[in-house]
Order: C-alpha cells, then structure tokens, then sequence
C-alpha cells in the first residue's frame, strides 16, 4: 500500500511540475514558446482556454499531492 502511494506521489509530482512550467507567466515563458504557432493559427481564444485548462489542472494536481504528502506521513 505504501509503495503504490509513494509511486502515485512521484507521478503526481512530475505531472505538477509540468503543468506549472507549460503555464504562461507574465513573461510568457515556456508555454509561449510551445503554443506561439498556434496563437497565430487558431486565435487568442484558444490560447486562453489552454491557460485555464491548465490552471484547472494545477488545482487539482496539488490538491492531489498534499493528500498524497498526507498519506505518505500517516502510513509511516
């Protein structure tokens, strides 16, 4: 039971890093440079439905890993 939830906790880890480098920041970091293409090609509405998607995720990925950091401490 420990282990699935350790190896959880490391997918859910890398899935949040992730997310949070694809996100566009005020600079437009790494996500503008991935998604600059397709700004030109299907329109800024677009963009912004992929930063809310992510935003969405990001919410969901650390509520996730808290419960999990949670988890991990309890059972040990």
């Amino acid at each position: 039971m420990l282990t699935a939830v350790k190896i959880l906790l490391i997918l859910v880890s890398i899935a949040l890093i992730t997310v949070v480098v694809l996100q566009s920041g005020r600079s437009a970091g790494l996500s503008g440079a991935i998604t600059g293409g397709a700004e030109q090609l299907f329109g800024k509405q677009k963009a912004r439905g992929l930063d809310a998607l992510l935003s969405k995720l990001t919410v969901i990925l650390a509520v996730l890993f808290f419960i999990l950091t949670v988890a991990v401490a309890y059972f040990l």
